[in-house]
């Protein structure tokens, strides 16, 4: 094998690319800021108990471990980042109103979460800690649509639905771990004859409202439909009004629900939503409540958030123009160096044509150059 082969699901990002990730970048952080969001930089690798503590404990089987050579500790390797903001949060800032974080790095998974993913995603997601109304709720979808807007993302859509739905109609019913996962794997695969089997001996209502569940997706009757078909209680009532009230506010975005979508079950504490687009072979944008992520750092106050993985996004954000440049003849001449220099100063792209070579340049668009003229140096259109 060469040498120079990389692993696969890895690869290097080429100048075109690494161009339109690095705008999309800026873009995101940007329109973070715009709502308050602070920077933060967890670092790539942690010990691996601290790594995979709590919620993190999920991750186990998609995270690179390695030795610390001056410890002798096991070392792992980030596979989300969200984990890391809340020990952040509990640990470093440990503040008593809300805190607003946003971050955007490299994560590593020990395999690809879909067929042609990338093992070295670029996620960016933004998190509010420390309140838990609907406001928050609110504010995290919003700066989410407004991202994709940041990056000309227009077509899509923004599914939604509440973790504490199944958890209440199960709520009492089901002790046994192995009979849990086997009636959510049904409701994932929308198999109501399964569902029915697994949950024979459950109160009628709450088997009832388990298998109504198979068909509950859909524009924003579902919600009617789940008003009539699900067990009356105040639980069931406050989730669904918590995803009408989400939907209405969204500005007319296009809004879909699927009351059965458990990804993510054990992560998240409430609303959970996924932003999809047509160019896109998965969720462009994932994120939801999950007030328990802090817990194990010894403060568990209210979280909510969304992250997305940039390399995906750029497969279907409008490329923007190449930056215009100043094409520049070499030279040791003063006035010319100064001239350049002055343009760069001014914020101008200037390339310098190296002797003997022809500009061979890509990513800048040259519609300008920089010549002499009367004895001095100025800039002509191309």
């Amino acid at each position: 094998m060469s040498a120079w082969v990389l692993p696969d699901h890895i690869a290097d990002v080429l100048p075109s690319e690494a161009r339109h990730i690095e705008e999309r970048r800026r873009e995101l952080l940007d329109t973070a800021r715009g709502y308050g969001y602070e920077l933060v930089m967890p670092p790539l690798l942690e010990h691996l108990e601290s790594l995979l503590t709590g919620t993190g404990e999920a991750l186990d089987l998609q995270t690179f471990k390695l030795v610390d050579q001056l410890s002798g500790r096991m070392l792992g390797l980030r596979a989300d980042t969200t984990p890391q903001v809340a020990r952040i949060d509990a640990h470093l800032l440990n503040r008593q109103g809300v805190a607003r974080l946003c971050y955007c790095g490299p994560v590593l998974h020990t395999r690809p979460d879909r067929p042609h993913a990338t093992r070295e995603p670029l996620q960016f997601g933004a998190e509010i800690y420390g309140h838990a109304g609907r406001e928050a709720d609110l504010e995290i979808l919003t700066l989410a649509l407004d991202c994709l807007a940041a990056t000309q993302v227009s077509d899509f859509i923004v599914d939604m639905a509440d973790v504490r739905i199944v958890r209440a109609l199960l709520d009492g019913c089901v002790s046994d771990p192995r009979l849990l996962a086997d009636i959510h794997a049904a409701l994932a695969a929308k198999d109501a004859s399964s569902i029915s089997a697994l949950t024979r001996s459950l109160p009628s209502s709450s088997r009832e409202g388990l298998v109504a569940l198979v068909s509950l997706y859909g524009d924003e009757q579902v919600l009617d439909e789940a008003g009539r078909a699900l067990p009356d209680t105040p639980a069931l009532r406050e989730s669904l009004a918590g995803l009408r009230w989400l939907a209405g506010e969204l500005g007319g975005a296009r809004v879909s629900f699927d009351l059965a979508d458990l990804r993510g079950y054990a992560y998240y504490s409430g609303v959970r939503f996924a932003l999809y687009s047509p160019g896109a072979s998965d969720a462009l944008v994932r994120g939801g409540r999950y007030d328990e992520v802090g817990a194990v750092f010894g403060r568990n106050r209210p979280a909510v958030g969304f992250s997305l993985d940039l390399k995906e996004l750029v497969g279907v954000a409008a490329r923007r123009p190449l930056k215009a440049a100043i094409r520049a003849p070499w030279g040791q001449d003063a006035g010319l160096r100064a001239a350049i220099a002055h343009l760069r100063r001014q914020g101008e792209t200037v390339v310098c044509v190296l002797p003997g070579h022809e500009s061979e340049i890509d990513e800048f668009d040259c519609d300008r150059e920089l010549t002499a003229q009367g004895g001095a140096w100025a800039v002509r259109a191309l």
